[in-house]
């Protein structure tokens, strides 16, 4: 067997020339030093030191040279490339700390800004207050009644003792609804014939939970009830109440005082007092006109002119609400005798209790959807 022929010298390879190798080692370097983005070098460094890149064809290229000549066209391309990968990784830390640099103003932080710029949220004052009321009374026993605020004149006014001549049944006082059945009536006159109104207090959930539930009955019945008021800073058309029913056996007035002192000293503050004065109203008897001490002032402003109170006009006390022991005939409407059961009830607004107890002096305020007016209630539940 002869010997390796040394001396076979192949035809020249283009690409392996010292110049052709110089050539693309500097257009690879020129093309990193205009890459002004990371992603412009990424597409350099494709095109530079891919498998498809020049320097990448000619290293191939070396297997087509003689034993001799393979050295030191391996070392040509071997710096060529070593230079390339050098260059690359020179431009693409000046382009990293450019893009760092640049992040740190464009992505500034001012810590002193507020944290949040999303004004917190809050929950309408009457809603909270209404269910913290529940809360008094669910606690002692009590059930949360609801009903619907569309309701039949006869719960609305006759099961509550409220004649047909009653001041409170006529237009002047009630919305009336119109139903399909009145679109030919007059419009002065078509909704009272309906027999709907849209309730003027929440006593009617107070017949319903009586015609209902067993005996005995205690009940909470907070909701939105109507009245053709107009709207100014003490009266609104529309406006929450909340009222209390119990019937039970040997209720008297004594359960009716106490439950109204352990209400208002949970809403008030327990040195808080109540009275009762004479009144009438249909649907109790006796009637009382609840009163309460004055919140402000606490009975000191009365007969003393160096502390008048304009709350309570120095008069020591704030009318709450009516109360009493239900009307034997309304017992009996409800189909409860009323020679072995008795009870009492009481009703306020709950705007008022609102105004009461946080100074609120307009009642528009309550109404007209300001966040400036509820976000200072908060989020309380």
């Amino acid at each position: 067997m002869s010997a390796p022929n040394k001396s076979y010298d192949p035809v020249e390879v283009e690409a392996l020339k010292p110049e052709q190798i110089e050539r693309m080692r500097d257009e690879a370097l020129a093309a990193f030093a205009a890459a002004d983005s990371l992603d412009a070098l990424q597409e350099a460094k494709v095109a530079h030191t891919g498998g498809a890149s020049p320097l990448a064809l000619a290293n191939r290229e070396i297997g087509a040279l003689p034993p001799h000549a393979k050295a030191d066209a391996g070392k040509r391309v071997g710096q060529a490339r070593g230079a390339v990968n050098k260059g690359l990784a020179a431009r693409q830390a000046e382009l990293e700390a450019e893009r760092d640099a640049r992040v740190l103003v464009e992505e500034a932080v001012d810590v002193t800004l507020p944290h949040d710029r999303v004004p917190p949220g809050a929950r309408h004052p009457l809603t909270t207050l209404s269910e913290r009321i529940e809360d008094i009374f669910v606690a002692m026993g009590y059930e949360v009644a609801e009903g619907p605020e569309a309701e039949a004149e006869w719960f609305n006014f006759d099961a509550l003792n409220i004649g047909p001549d009653h001041p409170a049944r006529g237009e002047a006082d009630t919305f009336f609804v119109r139903t399909t059945s009145d679109s030919g009536s007059a419009a002065g006159s078509g909704g009272t014939e309906s027999g709907v109104v849209l309730r003027t207090h929440t006593s009617p959930v107070q017949i319903r939970s009586a015609l209902d539930r067993e005996l005995p009955v205690y009940v909470i019945c907070p909701g939105r009830v109507y009245r053709t008021d107009e709207l100014d800073a003490t009266h609104t058309p529309v406006f929450h109440q909340v009222e209390l029913l119990a019937i039970d056996e040997g209720l008297t007035m004594a359960d009716l005082k106490g439950t109204l002192d352990h209400m208002v000293q949970s809403l008030f503050g327990a040195e808080m007092k109540t009275r009762l004065r004479p009144n009438f109203f249909p649907f109790t008897e006796p009637s009382a006109e609840m009163d309460m001490l004055c919140y402000v002032c606490r009975g000191a402003s009365v007969g003393n002119p160096d502390r008048p109170c304009r709350t309570c006009s120095s008069e020591g006390w704030i009318e709450l609400g009516g109360c009493g022991m239900v009307n034997p005939r309304v017992l009996t409407a409800c189909g409860v005798d009323p020679e072995k059961y008795s009870g009492f009830a009481f009703g306020f607004g709950i705007e008022r209790m609102l105004m009461f107890r946080h100074n609120v002096e307009d009642m528009r305020d309550m109404v007209e959807g300001d966040v400036r007016f509820t976000r200072p209630f908060g989020m309380e539940i």
